[in-house]
């Protein structure tokens, strides 16, 4: 498989495995259990930001002009996954069609969107679950009545785990899709006692050996290791730290070091900018001490 190491715009390892027509082809085939034509055409319109040259969103693509599909990757589970979709969806549209035909007096028709996140993080999740935009929505009964239970806007977001053990028929049906899960799987099991560094080393040196991604990561293994550490999101660095200072205050086994560590956490969370209400969910600290921290 070949990557384009002279890139207009940077790229995630999932991007730059899904990243031509051919294997989206593929992998949207397999996840809809159907078979997209080879003479389909799938066009590529992921969204990039000039100024930091890199991809926004990770995969988006039309098919036949008919079909504008949505592809993220996630580690972590983000529940406002269809809020952020919500934003890519509107720019993308603004990229495809005429602004012209905006304001035309007939109906434009405009290919119909699908949103989908694979998820293969460390956490446990079902198989298949649903994100409704519509979730986020504000209480609004104290302010007027609901005449219908129709909502005015929704966007649903088809969530599928692709770890391995779960969904084997998908991830039979587009090889790369398969591989990718097994690679990542390899990090989450070595990082469960060696660092990040040394868990991607490995895993990628696994590979290889296996014959599982194997020219991509043969050719390109420095390149990959980069961009694992860029595919990092801040939840997961979040969740680092969190997890490190917890465990530390474990070994400890005193009471007073898990205070003290979970208030350690608490200020270096406020530091980064965190909300108050997240660093409650996060250390199940009071508010009001939480509040203090923050002072301090």
């Amino acid at each position: 498989m070949e990557l384009n190491v002279n890139r207009k715009h940077k790229d995630s390892v999932f991007s730059a495995l899904f990243g031509t027509p051919e294997v989206l082809r593929e992998l949207y085939s397999a996840i809809e259990g159907i078979d997209i034509p080879p003479d389909a055409v799938v066009d590529i319109n992921t969204l990039s930001d000039a100024l930091f040259m890199k991809h926004i969103n990770d995969l988006s693509f039309t098919i036949n002009n008919r079909i504008v599909v949505l592809i993220e990757h996630q580690s972590t589970i983000n529940e406002n996954v269809p809020l952020r979709l919500l934003m890519y969806i509107a720019r993308i549209y603004e990229k495809i069609i005429d602004k012209k035909r905006f304001y035309h007096r007939g109906l434009e028709k405009i290919p119909t969107p699908e949103f989908i996140v694979l998820y293969n993080g460390k956490h446990p999740y079902p198989d298949y679950k649903e994100l409704r935009l519509s979730a986020a929505f504000k209480n609004i009964s104290d302010i007027k009545q609901v005449k219908n239970t129709e909502i005015p806007l929704e966007l649903i977001v088809q969530v599928f785990n692709i770890n391995h053990g779960h969904n084997s028929e998908i991830l039979k049906r587009c090889e790369t899709l398969e591989n990718y899960s097994i690679f990542i799987g390899k990090i989450n099991e070595y990082n469960e006692k060696l660092t990040l560094e040394e868990s991607v080393k490995d895993a990628v040196k696994y590979c290889i050996e296996h014959d599982i991604l194997k020219e991509f990561l043969k050719k390109h293994s420095s390149e990959v290791i980069n961009m694992l550490y860029e595919d990092l999101t801040f939840e997961e660095i979040i969740d680092i730290r969190v997890q490190e200072e917890l465990d530390i205050a474990r070994e400890k086994s005193r009471e007073e070091a898990w205070v003290e560590s979970k208030e350690t956490i608490a200020r270096n969370l406020l530091a980064e900018g965190m909300t108050l209400e997240f660093v409650q969910k996060t250390t199940g600290l009071p508010l009001e001490e939480i509040e203090k921290l923050g002072c301090s």
